[in-house]
C-alpha cells in the first residue's frame, strides 16, 4: 500500500539537510580552489623542457583519470586513517578535477597567439614575467567558463563523499530517511536543493561564455 507524500517530514528534514548543504558547499568551494591551482601547476609543468618532469606528471594524470572518483575516495580514506574525512574528500575532489582543469588550462595557453610569445622574447622578458604578465592573464580569461562548469560538476559529485562518512547533504538525507522511514521526502528535498543551487550558477556560466565570446 503506497503512502502519500509527507510535507511535515520535508519541514522536519530541511534544517538537517541545510546543515549538510553547508558541508557540501564547503567541499565544493575548497575542492574547486585545489583543482584550479593544481590544474594550472600541472598545465605549466606539462610544458617543461625536461622529460623528468613531463613524464611523471602525465603518468599521474592518466592514473587519476583512469580510476573512478569513488575508488579514489575509498582508497585515500583507507590510507590516511588519521586525517579527517572532509579533508580527504576535499583533496581527492581537487586532485581528481585538477587532471581535467589542467587540460582546460593547456588549451587556453595554446590559444594565446604566437605573436605574444615572440614579443616577450623580443623584449627579453624573463620566463616568470612572461607567464605572469602576458600568457596566464590571457589564458585564464579564455577558460573561466570551462572552469566554472567543472565547479558545477564537482558540486553534483559531492554525494560520493558520503561513502567516507562525510556528513554532506545526501548523507543527511539518507540518515533522516532511515530514522523516519521518509526516504522519498528526504531525497526529493535534497534534489531540489541541488537544483536550486546549481541551476542559477549554470545560467551565470552561459552568460559568461557569451560575454567572453565562446
Amino acid at each position: 500500500m503506497s503512502r502519500s507524500f509527507d510535507w511535515e517530514a520535508v519541514q522536519d528534514a530541511l534544517p538537517l539537510l541545510l546543515e549538510g548543504f553547508r558541508v557540501t558547499l564547503l567541499a565544493t568551494v575548497l575542492g574547486t580552489l585545489v583543482a584550479a591551482v593544481l590544474g594550472l601547476a600541472i598545465a605549466v609543468a606539462g610544458r617543461a623542457p625536461s622529460r623528468f618532469v613531463t613524464v611523471p606528471v602525465k603518468a599521474v594524470m592518466e592514473f587519476v583519470r583512469a580510476t573512478p572518483l569513488l575508488v579514489q575516495l575509498v582508497g585515500a580514506a583507507a590510507l590516511f586513517t588519521s586525517v579527517e574525512p572532509l579533508t580527504i574528500g576535499i583533496v581527492v575532489l581537487g586532485v581528481h578535477y585538477a587532471t581535467y582543469t589542467s587540460e582546460v588550462y593547456r588549451a587556453g595557453i595554446d590559444g594565446v597567439p604566437k605573436g605574444q610569445w615572440e614579443a616577450c622574447r623580443a623584449l627579453s622578458l624573463p620566463p616568470r614575467r612572461t607567464w605572469q604578465a602576458v600568457i596566464l592573464p590571457q589564458a585564464v580569461r579564455n577558460v573561466l567558463p570551462a572552469l566554472g562548469n567543472y565547479a558545477i560538476s564537482m558540486f553534483k559529485e559531492t554525494p560520493f563523499l558520503a561513502v567516507i562518512t562525510v556528513q554532506e547533504m545526501v548523507f543527511e538525507a539518507r540518515k533522516y530517511g532511515a530514522d523516519h522511514f521518509a526516504y522519498t521526502e528526504a531525497f526529493t528535498l535534497a534534489g531540489l536543493v541541488f537544483l536550486i543551487a546549481s541551476y542559477p550558477t549554470s545560467l551565470l556560466m552561459r552568460k559568461l561564455e557569451k560575454r567572453l565570446g565562446h
